[in-house]
C-alpha cells in the first residue's frame, strides 16, 4: 500500500509540472485581439476563399458552416449554408453555435460582423491584399484551429512556389495589362487588389493601378486611352467569356492588334487562396506569350 501511495504521489507531482495548454491569442487584420481558450472545434466561414483556406490549413473537419459559392474543396459544398458573404444569415450562424467565425474584412458587412461580436461570438477578420499574405493567413487559421503542423507545411510550400514564380517572371520586361472583371458595368481592379499583385508578380503593370477603389468601374474610352498591350478577363465560370472578344472592334489598341486577349478562370485568380498561384502561373504564361509577339 505504501508503494502504491508513493506511485500515486509521483504521478500527481508529474502532472502538476506539465504545462497547461496556453490560451490562443492572435490579432486579426482589424486590430482585434482574438482569444480562444482551446483550439476551435466549430468553425463558420463567411467567405468562399476563407472556406478554402480552412481546408488548406488542415481544419476542414472543424467546419460546420459555409457561405454560398464556398465550393472548394468539394466537401465544403455539403456544409450548412449561412447565406452569401455580403448577405449573411445571422440566424443560421447562431443556430450552428460556432466557437470561431472567420470573416472577410472587405467583403462582409461591418454591421453583420459587429452584430455577431455583440452576440458573444469570436470573430476573426482577414484581408489578403498581397499574395504573400496568404501564407500568413494559413498559419493564423492553423493556430486558431490547433492544426499548426499542416498549416505551417502548406504555408512553406506556398512561399517556395511564390518565390519561384517571382524569380522567373517578376523582372521580365514590363507589360501593360488591363484586367477585366466584368462587362456591364465595365469593372477592373486597382493596385491594392490582390489580382494586381499577381500582375506585378508576372512582370506586368496594371494600367488602372492608381485608381482609389479596389474594384472600380471604368469606361471603354479610358481603356482605349490606356492602350494596354494585354487584356485579361475572368468572368463568372470556367469558360472564356464571349464579351472578351468585343474588344476586337477597337483596332487601335495594342492588345487587339497583337491578339493579346486572354482568359484566366476566376476561381484561380480572384480567390485569396493557395490556388491563386495556379492562376498567376497562367497569367505569367500569357504575358510571356505577349512578350514573344513583340519580336514578330
Amino acid at each position: 500500500m505504501k508503494r502504491f501511495k508513493l506511485r500515486c504521489l509521483s504521478l500527481l507531482c508529474a502532472l502538476a509540472v506539465l504545462p497547461a495548454r496556453a490560451e490562443i491569442v492572435v490579432t486579426d487584420v482589424g486590430g482585434t485581439r482574438v482569444r480562444l481558450a482551446a483550439p476551435a472545434r466549430r468553425i463558420v466561414s463567411l467567405a468562399p476563399h476563407i472556406t478554402e483556406l480552412v481546408y488548406a490549413a488542415g481544419a476542414g473537419e472543424r467546419m460546420v458552416g459555409n457561405v454560398e459559392y464556398g465550393d472548394f474543396p468539394p466537401a465544403a459544398a455539403k456544409l450548412a449554408k449561412v447565406g452569401g458573404y455580403s448577405r449573411l444569415d445571422l440566424e443560421a450562424i447562431v443556430a450552428l453555435k460556432p466557437d470561431l467565425v472567420l470573416g472577410w474584412e472587405s467583403g462582409n458587412l461591418p454591421a453583420a460582423v459587429a452584430r455577431l461580436r455583440a452576440l458573444g461570438f469570436t470573430v476573426h477578420l482577414s484581408q489578403s491584399n498581397r499574395i504573400e499574405d496568404i501564407a500568413g493567413e494559413l498559419e493564423q487559421i492553423g493556430k486558431l484551429a490547433g492544426t499548426e503542423a499542416v498549416a505551417g507545411a502548406a504555408a512553406t510550400a506556398f512561399r517556395q512556389r511564390y518565390a519561384g514564380l517571382a524569380t522567373r517572371y517578376s523582372q521580365r520586361p514590363p507589360v501593360d495589362v488591363f484586367y477585366q472583371i466584368w462587362k456591364q458595368p465595365l469593372m477592373t481592379v486597382n493596385g491594392q487588389q490582390i489580382i494586381s499583385d499577381a500582375i506585378r508578380l508576372c512582370g506586368g503593370r496594371n494600367v488602372f493601378a492608381a485608381l482609389p477603389i479596389l474594384a472600380p468601374t471604368v469606361t471603354v474610352e479610358a481603356v482605349i486611352a490606356a492602350n494596354p498591350e494585354v487584356i485579361v478577363a475572368s468572368g463568372m465560370g470556367d469558360s472564356r467569356p464571349e464579351w472578351l472578344d468585343d474588344w476586337r472592334r477597337w483596332t487601335t489598341m495594342a492588345a487587339v492588334t497583337r491578339d493579346n486577349l486572354y482568359f484566366v478562370p476566376p476561381e484561380l485568380i480572384q480567390r485569396h487562396t493557395p490556388r491563386i498561384l495556379d492562376g498567376a502561373e497562367k497569367l505569367c504564361a500569357h504575358l510571356e506569350t505577349a512578350r514573344g509577339k513583340r519580336r514578330k
